[in-house]
């Protein structure tokens, strides 16, 4: 309820700041949970993110830092994220994300980057994936990457594609998390290029 609530403001105040938004392939989205992907070039792709893929609500992974600040901790917490240590990661990166998109219908919002504006996609996604059974989608988002700009309400766009499909049978080894990591590479130049 109250994911649903703050997606809401979230709507209603990218709008009166921008009002610009355009969401492509949406037909592309699962039924069910998944892993929707991109690059991460802006602290608030996320929020266009969750808003283009609406109604589906999501989880989120945010670093821990943010939990420090009480009102913060409670919005990050009711709004289905979970701190990560990015330092020290621990187990909990893996299985918490993985239990919530086994046992709720909760999907997961996740940058294989990392960090913002790195191209260097790490395999936990691809281990999440296998784990809980569920596709990635790869999304990309294209518009102003400051908030500045963003108010300037330049055109904002948020893409699509296909589901990449990971067999739980499979065997993880770097040969093979590589040839994921590279179909969602791909993937976000495949989309690029259609924006284009």
């Amino acid at each position: 309820m109250f994911y649903s609530f703050v997606r809401a403001i979230a709507r209603f105040i990218v709008f009166i700041f921008n009002g610009n938004a355009h969401y492509l392939n949406k037909e592309k989205l699962p039924e069910g949970n998944y892993i929707l992907v991109g690059p991460h070039r802006t602290w608030f792709d996320p929020i266009y993110f969750a808003l283009a893929a609406a109604p589906k609500k999501f989880s989120f992974m945010a670093k821990k830092e943010l939990f420090k600040n009480p009102l913060m901790r409670f919005i990050l917490t009711h709004a289905n994220a979970f701190p990560v240590d990015r330092e020290d990661p621990g187990p909990s990166v893996i299985k918490t994300p993985v239990k919530t998109l086994k046992k709720s219908d909760l999907s997961l919002i996740m940058f294989p980057s990392g960090t913002r504006h790195s191209e260097n996609l790490k395999g936990g996604v691809v281990l999440i994936a296998k784990l809980a059974g569920v596709p990635i989608v790869p999304a990309v988002y294209q518009g102003p990457l400051s908030f500045k700009k963003l108010c300037t309400r330049k055109k904002v766009v948020v893409a699509f594609g296909d589901p990449i499909h990971v067999d739980r049978k499979m065997k993880l080894t770097d040969e093979n998390q590589a040839a994921v990591i590279k179909e969602m590479e791909d993937s976000f130049k495949a989309i690029e290029a259609e924006l284009k």
